[in-house]
């Protein structure tokens, strides 16, 4: 087995780390430059930021704060929101960023995942797919290769989980990875916030679709639920947010856990 990546997420607005639930609800959680270099020391593995109001708001993502948080890690960095073609990844390469994520601009042009690729390199690319639940008496859509049908169980979301799509997450992970992408962060929307745990049949079921990592996310509340998305949900990499920010336990507690459970981990 592969090591285990543990993840901290800086989900970024108007400057500042939010937290919610189900992409509502908001709630300050501190500086995002100083969070950083928090987890950084704390000994993540890698970090990711999401200027998750940059989408909805048709705003660029906020270069200047990707680049005083890049001078304060080093580990990786994974940045998102906003970004809508090959400049704006650059910009953000630049900036300091070692991945760039996307979620909306992937959605509405999917060749940008596979121009991406191709111009800054697979491990560079990162999809983000928001995810919920369908309702099984849903009206299924129809004309495209990857949209929901009467077999669908998860619909993806974009505009940081405001606006439906009518794409199947399972379909759409194995779209993109055939363009190119080289990890997918797969955030169940139903999950997110609740700290219940994991949507780990979401997880499992991309996993083993595809053979690029999926970094699984939402829902964590206690260390037991990284352990489970890591072995029920087959993740290669856990990525939480609350119980991290809100210090209900450290990056070294997480990884103690993890590897007296048999996980490989970097300690």
């Amino acid at each position: 087995m592969l090591t285990k990546r543990i993840i901290p997420c800086l989900d970024v607005t108007g400057g500042r780390v939010v937290k919610g639930i189900s992409f509502v609800q908001l709630r300050d959680a501190g500086d995002p430059v100083e969070l950083a270099a928090f987890y950084d020391k704390e000994g993540a593995d890698e970090l990711v930021f999401l200027d998750i109001t940059a989408s909805s708001d048709h705003r660029d993502i906020m270069a200047d704060v990707v680049a005083r948080v890049s001078e304060q890690v080093f580990i990786p960095l994974t940045v998102g929101g906003g970004l809508r073609n090959l400049e704006d990844m650059r910009r953000i390469l630049e900036s300091g960023a070692d991945k760039v994520a996307i979620n909306t601009s992937a959605v509405q042009n999917p060749v940008l995942v596979k121009e991406g690729a191709r111009k800054f390199g697979s491990q560079c690319i990162v999809v983000a797919v928001d995810a919920k639940r369908r309702d099984s008496q849903a009206v299924p859509l129809s004309g495209s290769p990857v949209a929901v049908d009467k077999n669908s169980k998860w619909e993806v979301y974009i505009h940081g989980g405001r606006t439906p799509t009518g794409v199947d997450a399972l379909k759409w992970a194995k779209y993109v990875a055939d363009l190119g992408a080289g990890e997918i962060l797969l955030t169940s929307m139903d999950a997110d916030g609740h700290q219940t745990g994991y949507d780990n049949e979401l997880n499992r079921t991309v996993s083993e679709a595809i053979t690029i990592p999926v970094i699984a996310s939402g829902g964590a509340g206690t260390i037991e639920h990284l352990y489970e998305a890591i072995v029920d949900g087959k993740a290669d990499a856990v990525l939480a947010a609350s119980i991290f920010h809100y210090g209900t336990f450290s990056i070294k507690e997480v990884k103690l856990y993890l590897g007296a459970k048999g996980i490989p981990v970097r300690i």
